[in-house]
């Protein structure tokens, strides 16, 4: 899912609104607020004069190169490959690292969750109900042909990613009404009364394109002409499918901004793609790839014993994790017929082994996913407090009785990677589902052998499938493996062509409209969205809305709470694992700030070169 992130904000200053008609006094006096930033809980933690976030170093250099793979994307962007350089439509493989270029009016703060201060906007007016919004953009503004970046420009922006980005863009901005220029420096953005709680956040993080270059271009065609942007980068040097080099701009119109001080400090970042991770991995060896974030447990505890390592040349770190763990599971596709009978989905739960494949393929480093909101205080735990029950009584005639009792966890195995009790369950369950045995195959109800394709673009998680699927076979049910190219994948995912795939899906300290993504039933229709299970039930909704639309933070919570005893208990998918600890190698090139991030990591974004490191390694 994309994260709407971008640089950071600054200073207040008079006279910002240069809307003729109202000048700043008569807006104040309209009940109009004034800020440098926006927030959707309480007041902005930084004043209007800060000089940089605490979590950078105000002093790091500039310089160097890091080169990294894409772990993490949204729009249309693929880990393995890329055919276009637009990754916010829905057509093509798009690159990785787009954010790079790009400018926005805000940008989010990785110590304040759901907060964000001007980029591109120096000050903010908000409307007394929250409706209306006027952005006063920075003159010194820039895109990186030296022409202005104007109003015009961001008006233009959001429209067109309204009306033709990707599907996932187009479902979050529906209440979007209209994005206005009001004169080269001022742009006024009204969302309606149906708002969510967070969409000024994600109108003011759009990523801002030039008018002009796009005049003459088709917007939502696969395109690999470099993209004009404004931010810290610039497109450089690519081979379709294989690089992409981003360079820092030298003269970029913000750097000396307080919310880029410490931040953009490599000459070159370059994104590097494989479409197997061992080859991945073998190219961080040779250098390569000179920084990578760990997922593997079975890499992590044997693959890190090469030259390098054994003479300091490579290092590797293990750092705590902090905000949100991500969800990562098997999801079933309930649109097809073998997966709408949740006492069928209950039994293939019953079937992972997941104490074997920790202990056998994870060397005891994974701890066992149960709720969407693992480790964290969303997760649904004992009974519902009265709170949950407020939100879940109105929906009780149509929703599973296990909703109102303990939460469902996953069940624990013996460890054997065959635990005969758990799989007697599990063909209990199919027999009561109306499956039916004809020699060691079982039968579907409606007489079609029962078949599972397991689909994915990368073969990682076969060793840990595999298992699961021997079990499978021992119930009678026919399960494979499916590994298709990026291209057939993401058709296939867009399109909802699967049985089951997998997908790992970044937490969110606060959690927003973008769920809606994930079990919305606007989404579980629409093409391109992340709704892989295919949810769509009312009590569902109007929790999402729940959340989308909270005016607290302990509503949250209890709304997410509600959530995920309503997602446990429909089975929609066989949760995986999780890593309580970030796992970090990079060559003896960089080094970091002592503060890291409250919500996230900061590696590499706020680190810097070393060219003394660099040269003693031979990789200056």
């Amino acid at each position: 899912m994309r994260r709407w992130t971008r640089r950071e904000a600054l200073k207040g200053a008079a006279g910002l609104i240069a809307a003729p008609a109202l000048a700043k006094p008569a807006f104040a006096e309209m009940g109009w607020t004034e800020t440098h930033g926006l927030s959707t809980f309480g007041e902005l933690g930084l004043p209007p004069d800060f000089k940089h976030f605490a979590f950078v170093n105000p002093a790091a250099p500039k310089g160097g190169y890091v080169t990294i793979q894409l772990k993490s994307g949204g729009g249309n962007q693929s880990f393995d490959t890329f055919n276009t350089l637009n990754s916010f439509v829905d057509k093509g493989d798009g690159v990785g690292g787009t954010e790079l270029i790009f400018d926005s009016l805000v940008t989010t703060h990785a110590d304040e969750p759901l907060t964000a201060y001007g980029l591109l906007a120096r000050t903010i007016l908000i409307s007394p109900d929250k409706l209306t919004y006027r952005f006063h953009l920075r003159p010194e503004a820039r895109f990186h042909d030296g022409t202005p970046v104007t109003a015009e420009d961001v008006a233009f922006s959001m429209n067109i990613i309204k009306t033709k980005g990707h599907s996932s863009y187009r479902l979050l901005l529906r209440e979007l009404e209209s994005a206005t220029a009001d004169d080269p420096r001022t742009m006024t953005v009204k969302l309606s009364p149906r708002k969510s709680r967070d969409l000024h956040l994600l109108v003011g993080s759009l990523n801002v394109f030039s008018r002009k270059f796009w005049e003459n271009r088709d917007f939502e065609a696969a395109i690999l002409e470099p993209i004009l942007g404004s931010g810290a980068y610039r497109m450089g040097r690519f081979e379709q499918g294989r690089f992409m080099e981003y360079e820092r701009v030298a003269d970029y119109w913000a750097k000396d901004l307080p919310v880029n001080v410490g931040l953009n400090n490599f000459d070159r970042v370059r994104y590097e793609y494989f479409r197997d991770r061992n080859v991945a991995f073998e190219a961080f060896k040779a250098g390569t790839l000179t920084f990578e974030e760990e997922y593997t447990a079975r890499q992590w505890a044997t693959g890190y014993d090469f030259p390098a390592i054994r003479d300091g040349r490579v290092k590797r770190e293990e750092l705590p994790r902090t905000g949100s763990t991500a969800s990562q599971g098997w999801y079933f596709n309930t649109r097809r017929e073998q997966f709408r009978d949740k006492r069928i989905r209950e039994a293939l739960n019953l079937c992972f082994d997941f104490e074997w494949t920790n202990k056998n393929i994870m060397f005891g480093f994974r701890a066992r996913t149960a709720s969407f909101f693992e480790r964290s205080d969303k997760k649904a735990e004992g009974l519902p407090s009265p709170e949950e029950l407020a939100l879940l009584e109105p929906f009780r005639a149509a929703l599973d009785p296990e909703v109102f009792g303990e939460p469902w966890s996953p069940p624990v195995s013996d460890g054997s990677g065959n635990d005969r009790n758990l799989l007697r369950r599990a063909n209990e369950l199919l027999l009561a589902a109306g499956c039916r045995r004809e020699g060691a195959a079982l039968r579907l109800p409606n007489g079609k052998p029962f078949e599972i394709e397991f689909l994915d673009s990368n073969p990682a998680l076969h060793p840990h499938t595999q298992p699961f699927i021997a079990n499978l076979k021992r119930l009678g049910i026919e399960g494979r493996l499916r590994t298709v190219d990026p291209a057939q994948y993401q058709r296939r995912t867009n399109e909802f062509d699967f049985d089951v795939v997998s997908l790992a899906l970044g937490g969110s300290q606060i959690p927003g409209d973008t769920m809606k993504l994930v079990m919305g039933s606007e989404a579980a229709k629409t093409p391109g969205s992340r709704n892989y299970a295919g949810i769509a039930m009312p009590a569902m909704d109007a929790l999402l809305e729940r959340i989308a639309n909270a005016t607290s933070y302990k509503e949250v919570v209890v709304a997410c709470k509600a959530l995920d005893r309503v997602f446990r208990a429909g089975r929609y998918w066989i949760p995986m694992w999780h890593a309580p600890t970030v796992w970090l190698a990079y060559w003896d090139m960089y080094e970091r700030p002592e503060t890291q991030p409250k919500f996230g990591g900061g590696a590499p974004t706020t680190w810097w070169f070393n060219p003394d490191k660099a040269r003693r390694i031979g990789r200056a």
